[in-house]
């Protein structure tokens, strides 16, 4: 690692970017949290997941539709998907001109408009952006191609239910503290969420081990250890298992916070054992995406840099530089790179939960979600 820890770059980050601000590590802090939901957007998008995924959107408990939590990522089903062709004429893509576009095509008299840009004047890309929305479903739309003589779009029609869905977790440790005052708050609200989404419900015997219980279609419970439940419900076809069942995945960087390598502590302990998935993303990883792409970058990345520094200086306009804004030039750029490093930048994490599960593991179980006869199950 360039630096001799991630708490070293963010102080250099703070000195480097954030000089302006009051607190200047603080501010490089919360970028540092922007910078672990660009990396696992990112990640997702080179999965081939970008179609299928959507940004803050609303979660209902199970069994408590009254409930509803935003997640920072969850992946839906696509039941429907079209192309079209657009002008490339400098203006704005607006959810306007692309619907006008898309009901040559199809009916799409259900869905209430969203006022929502794809990209704007100011070239700024919105990912995963949502241009209508109806009762069981969701219209988004991204780019397939990008041309001088004409664009070519993707829409794609969602449903509303997800079948996995992506939260990241970073707490920042303020000078003099030894941890944040709420770190554990913030690990148990994404506990009470992980442990909420989905049908498969968590139970524990009086020796501490971890079982899965599901009710089946005649409300009978299903009980088995949960790993081998999880397992069986993602690899079936069943309506029963699979109607309700949101796979819940946990992204968590420590810098002095959620554990250290000798010791898995509280918080690291809540989130483990309530996602089914608990990935960390490692130091090095974090540290090589900042130092490649924001603090030296060779000339290939330079538009990176520069949506960074003009959204965290004194004078900025706009932020463009977030998992739902970006540079469009910076998005190609990070796309590249993602493609580019794939096999790399998949070890920057490391699996907490599961214990002996891979990375690769879990990509595959997200695939094999994806392939559902999802018409079918719900």
């Amino acid at each position: 690692m360039a630096y001799e820890s991630v708490d070293k770059l963010q102080n250099a980050l703070g000195e480097k970017v954030f000089h302006y601000t009051q607190d200047r590590k603080k501010a490089a802090g919360r970028a540092l949290g922007t910078m672990v939901e660009i990396i696992t957007y990112y990640l997702l998008k080179t999965w081939k997941f970008n179609n299928s995924t959507s940004i803050e959107r609303g979660l209902v408990e199970y069994g408590n539709e009254e409930i509803l939590h935003n997640v920072e990522y969850s992946l839906h089903p696509i039941i429907n998907e079209y192309e079209i062709k657009f002008p490339n004429d400098g203006n704005s893509i607006t959810a306007t001109k692309i619907l006008k576009e898309l009901e040559k095509e199809v009916n799409i008299s259900r869905f209430e408009k969203k006022n929502n840009n794809l990209l704007d004047k100011h070239n700024i890309l919105r990912n995963a952006c949502t241009i209508g929305e109806s009762k069981d479903s969701f219209l988004l739309t991204s780019f397939k191609s990008f041309k001088q003589q004409g664009h070519e779009l993707f829409v794609f029609e969602q449903m509303q239910k997800p079948y996995a869905v992506f939260e990241c977790k970073r707490v920042g440790v303020e000078e003099g503290n030894k941890k944040g005052p709420q770190t554990i708050e913030k690990a148990k609200q994404g506990a009470y969420v992980a442990r909420t989404a989905s049908s498969l419900q968590k139970i524990r015997t009086d020796t501490g081990e971890k079982y899965g219980i599901i009710y089946r279609s005649d409300n009978k419970p299903y009980i088995k250890p949960y790993i081998e439940l999880m397992e069986e419900i993602i690899y079936s076809d069943k309506s029963e298992f699979l109607k309700k069942f949101i796979l819940t995945v946990g992204v968590v960087s420590n810098h002095g916070n959620w554990f250290t390598a000798e010791n898995h502590n509280k918080e690291l302990k809540v989130l483990a054992q309530s996602y089914d998935w608990l990935i960390f993303l490692t130091d090095n990883g974090l540290a090589q995406f900042i130092d490649e792409l924001l603090l030296n970058p060779v000339h290939d990345y330079i538009k990176v840099q520069e949506a960074f520094k003009n959204s965290y200086t004194a004078d900025k306009k706009r932020n463009v530089f977030t998992k739902v804004k970006m540079d469009f030039e910076a998005d190609m750029v990070l796309r590249k790179y993602f493609s580019d490093k794939l096999n790399e930048i998949e070890n920057w994490f490391n699996v907490i939960a599961p214990d002996g599960k891979t990375i690769t593991e879990l990509k595959n179980e997200l695939i094999e979600l994806r392939s559902k006869n999802w018409k079918e199950i719900l």
